[in-house]
């Protein structure tokens, strides 16, 4: 009789533990998800304490949605952490949802992304833009064929992407070129399906992209998959903040273009070099010349025709951004819709000086906001009208210095 009661308080006992270890793990879980999300929305309070920021009730509504996946992977994360005999004893997580955010232009959809970022409390993760991201992605199926590489090139970029990271924020998602729409659906399938959670923002909804594109049936595959596997929020903030930016007190942005324009260019290279001649500069890029109106250290004079008109990409600005830290911009055209070509490079220019913080002086024909109003792209465009605005801002001077 003695034996068979031992068991049973041995039984008993057992349980009790058991149930005391299951709760303190979930209570720790629980703890730390809490503690994610709640870091994320004190950040936020607090730059708007500090007058970094306007509250925007728009904007805590979207931030919502990021603290719950914050919350979701901090939870997925220590799950998979731990020992596997740990693991029996832990709630499984909720799985994650991507999320795509998105607005019009200036409404603090980068912003948000980065107080999400800078909160996830794990070193598997990457945040890049659209163009980097994209210009990556070419180079490695470049170089898969030329190694000759046998199997599936998108299966083997998801695989090493997903090697190194489970989180991948991307800011500024756009497609206007035929190459990246076809690689989307074909890539992202396997980046899901291994797991990798992605975090995208974008001006426009999941289906509104690519519009007027060729072939855009097959990249509805990927918008189909899209809605599919990831949050869509919107963020209806109605201000553009970039605009309410202070100006900084020596214009940096000139127009029209008349003989004060041309005096304008000729005071800043000169400020900026502390009067240095005018010396043509030639950079040499992926065995490529690009020649440049004049070069001095690390500033660069080049005309719209050179840097907008001329076959270049982000790759080659990408490389000047490197050696550049003030570029003098001279004589952007208002354009029209059959410069379509010459305002995605524009696009682009601006948004790898941006990203970069680089030192924008131009003269221009008309204001930032009539530069491109009509035509293929006008939409995303007005991202590049907005970024000029800013970049005209005492606040960018600073964050460039």
């Amino acid at each position: 009789m003695v034996l068979p009661r031992l068991k049973l308080v041995a039984s008993v006992c057992e349980l009790i533990v058991s149930d005391m270890i299951k709760t303190f793990f979930k209570r720790t879980a629980k703890g730390l998800c809490v503690e994610a999300s709640s870091e994320l929305k004190q950040h936020y309070q607090q730059q708007v304490a500090e007058q970094q920021l306007q509250h925007d009730e728009a904007q805590v509504a979207a931030l919502q949605s990021l603290q719950e996946l914050l919350g979701n992977l901090v939870a997925v994360v220590n799950y998979q952490q731990r020992a596997v005999v740990t693991r029996r004893l832990l709630p499984t997580p909720i799985p994650c949802r991507s999320l795509y955010l998105y607005g019009e232009v200036g409404r603090g959809k980068s912003m948000l992304m980065s107080l999400f970022y800078e909160a996830c409390p794990f070193q598997h993760k990457r945040r890049v833009h659209f163009n980097v991201f994209m210009l990556e992605v070419h180079a490695f199926i470049h170089e898969w064929h030329q190694q000759r590489h046998q199997g599936s090139v998108m299966q083997a970029l998801a695989k090493k992407i997903r090697s190194s990271i489970l989180l991948l924020c991307i800011d500024e998602f756009h497609v206007t070129d035929i190459a990246d729409a076809m690689i989307m659906e074909r890539l992202f399938s396997h980046l899901f399906s291994f797991g990798l959670i992605v975090v995208i923002t974008s001006n426009r909804h999941p289906n509104d992209l690519y519009q007027g594109g060729l072939q855009r049936a097959q990249f509805l595959v990927f918008t189909q998959l899209l809605l599919r596997v990831a949050t869509i929020v919107k963020l209806e903030a109605k201000a553009d903040y970039r605009q309410s930016f202070p100006q900084a007190l020596a214009p940096s942005y000139h127009y029209p273009l008349n003989v004060a324009a041309d005096d304008f260019v000729r005071q800043h290279y000169q400020l900026c070099t502390n009067f240095a001649p005018l010396q043509t500069g030639v950079l040499d890029i992926l065995g490529r010349k690009v020649v440049l109106t004049a070069v001095y250290d690390d500033v660069a004079l080049a005309s719209f025709d050179q840097l907008c008109v001329q076959a270049l990409g982000a790759v080659d600005y990408l490389q000047m951004v490197k050696q550049f830290n003030v570029i003098i911009l001279v004589g952007i055209p208002k354009l029209t819709a059959n410069k379509r070509n010459e305002a995605k490079r524009f696009m682009t220019l601006i948004d790898t000086l941006y990203e970069h913080k680089v030192k924008l002086f131009c003269t221009a024909e008309v204001s930032a906001q009539d530069i491109y109003i009509e035509g293929d792209g006008a939409f995303e465009f007005r991202r590049t009208s907005s970024r000029l605005i800013e970049m005209q801002s005492t606040a960018y001077f600073h964050s460039s210095s």
